[in-house]
């Protein structure tokens, strides 16, 4: 008997693995939240100013949901909205169904730099 629920176990543990998004797809996801979050300062969402360095995504052993990290950078240290920023990126977990937790890792190297930008950034800046 217990054979029996043990596969039964199995199969539905499975069956949720493959209805979740994969690893890319998740990243794509993330990507899609990332670019609806702007900087309070300027016409521009994070993504396209280039403050996202890199986003990693794996499955969690226990749980069997998706976690991440994100590296990504502020336009400068002193930034004082960096909280606020920080925040809504890890609110994307809430958002994001299948997605159970962001970790944001704050790096100032290499130092943010107008050429991170994408050229869609650049012009809504007037760069371009």
């Amino acid at each position: 008997m217990s054979t029996e629920i043990n596969e039964k176990m199995a199969a539905e543990r499975q069956k949720f693995i493959d209805s979740q998004p994969t690893d890319e797809e998740m990243v794509e996801k993330i990507i899609k939240h990332l670019q609806e979050i702007y900087d309070p300062e300027l016409p521009v969402n994070i993504y396209d100013l280039g403050l996202i360095y890199n986003i990693d995504v794996w499955t969690d052993e226990v749980s069997m949901m998706k976690k991440a990290k994100i590296t990504m950078t502020l336009t400068s240290a002193t930034c004082s909205f960096s909280q606020v920023i920080i925040d809504l990126v890890k609110s994307i977990a809430a958002r994001q169904e299948g997605l159970e937790d962001i970790d944001v890792e704050i790096v100032f190297d290499p130092p943010w730099g107008q050429d991170s930008m994408t050229d869609d950034a650049k012009l809504a800046m007037g760069l371009l």
